[in-house]
Formats: C-alpha cells, structure tokens, sequence
C-alpha cells in the first residue's frame, strides 16, 4: 500500500498485483457496505487514479467474500432526514459515476458476493467488468423507495437493453454474475477461485498497451454515457426527491426491521 493512498482513504485499501496496476479494495468490516466515508472516498479516487502517473490501469474489488452491499443504514438515515446529507450525497453520488467515466485509465472491476449501492456502481461502470458466477448483483432502489437513480439510468439500457434494465430495476430482482453476463450487463464471467487472477490478467494485459490508444479508444466509447448525462442527472435528482417523501421512511425501516416494506397503496403522481 502505497503511503500517499493509504494517508487519504480510510475506507478503501491499496496495493499493486502488477507493475502499474493499482487495486482499489472496498474495507469497512460491513460487508463493505458504503459508509459516509466511503461514498466520498468512490468519488475522489477516481481524479486520483486519473492524476498518478504511476498507475496504468486500477482494479475496484472488495475485501473477503463481498464486494460491497450497499448504502450504510445510517448514512441512508442521514440522506432522509437531513437536507445539507442529502444535498452533499447528491454531490458524490454524482461525482462517482462522472469520475469513473472521465478517468483516463481502464478500470477493472472483480466483483463477487453481493454487489450493491455505490460499489455496483463503479462495478458497472467499469471498463471491463468481471464477476464471479455466483456474485449477487442488485439494484436495490425501488426496494428501498427510491428512484433507480445512482448509475441505472446511464449504463444499463446500453449494457443490456431497455426491456432488460427495466425489469431489473423496476421489480429489484437479484442477477448472478453468470446471469448477468448472458444478459450483457458485465463484460465477463468466471469461477471465484479464478476472479482475482483474471481481473490481474486484463489490468495487466491493458497497463502494458499502447497508453495513449487505449486511453483515446475509452474516451471516445464512454462518449456514449456521456450522451446519457441528461437522463442520469433526472434519474439522480428524482432519487433524491425520493428521499424526502414516505416510501424511504417505509423502505428504510423495513431493511431494519427485516420485514417486506408496505408502501403506500397511492401516489398523486
């Protein structure tokens, strides 16, 4: 772990499984689930990886047996009912899926165990995308009351169709990483035990190419998400609406209560 990363990021670990290729772990003890911390920490790091012109390629993953599972309960709690929370977690949770786009550098992500929240954000805006088979990957918005608002709407027609991405996102049901491969939503699948070294193998492969053609080859593709800025900014701001009205409240409290939520049964909308 280098000193000038590990002196910045509390919740995030560092080191480097090849020449020029930095991991990027997901750590807080919580099934890497995204703290306060650790959802600023997704958006800054990116400019970081983007600025060292020691790095040629990152890898995001989580530690153990879970890249990450999701918003903090309480970071949510705070999201709800706080307006200067929500106010600065809009701000970040825009920043991780613009940072991610604009960094220079490919980004690999080995995901396994769940993925949700902020982690599966930058695990599917990755450049090349890796999963174990049996990685569980959700899109847990709807679930908890809020529009699909963080990544969905910038990434997921295009990685897997609309008809797809609404499925998913509207009825928050559960994909395997061996699913979400069939459907186009990661770029790869492969057995747990292969993860890390494939994920290595790539972000090598990749830090030992042609630095400026692979470099202009992402800027130019990821114009394509760009192109669907508007549709995310709507998607971001109408989940933060959601924050504010009932169906939070219910669907934070359900997840603590470990119960199904029972939304309200009518909307003026």
């Amino acid at each position: 772990m280098t000193d000038a990363y590990a002196s910045k990021y509390k919740r995030l670990r560092f080191d480097y499984p090849a020449p020029r290729v930095l991991r990027i772990s997901m750590a807080n003890g919580k099934m890497n689930s995204a703290d306060s911390v650790m959802h600023a920490e997704l958006g800054a790091i990116w400019r970081d990886v983007d600025a060292d012109p020691e790095v040629s390629a990152a890898i995001i993953t989580g530690t153990g047996a879970n890249f990450s599972a999701g918003g903090d309960f309480e970071m949510v709690a705070g999201i709800i009912d706080d307006f200067e929370t929500r106010a600065r977690n809009w701000k970040e949770a825009r920043d991780i899926v613009y940072n991610v786009i604009n960094c220079s550098k490919p980004v690999i992500s080995a995901i396994r165990g769940p993925a949700v929240g902020a982690g599966l954000v930058c695990g599917l805006l990755a450049d090349v995308s890796i999963a174990s088979r049996t990685a569980r990957i959700i899109d847990g918005h709807t679930r908890l009351g809020v529009a699909a608002g963080d990544h969905a709407a910038i990434v997921w027609p295009l990685l897997c169709g609309l008809a797809k991405a609404k499925y998913y996102l509207l009825l928050c049901d559960p994909l395997s990483g061996e699913e979400a491969e069939k459907i186009g939503l990661i770029s790869l699948a492969v057995e747990d035990s292969e993860l890390d070294a494939k994920a290595v193998e790539i972000a090598t492969r990749l830090a030992g190419g042609a630095q400026s053609a692979i470099r202009w080859t992402k800027y130019s593709l990821n114009n394509w998400l760009r192109q669907a800025g508007p549709t995310f900014d709507a998607s971001l701001a109408l989940e933060f609406l959601g924050f504010t009205g009932p169906e939070a409240k219910e669907g934070l409290a359900s997840f603590r209560e470990k119960r199904s939520p029972s939304f309200p049964p009518f909307s003026p909308l």
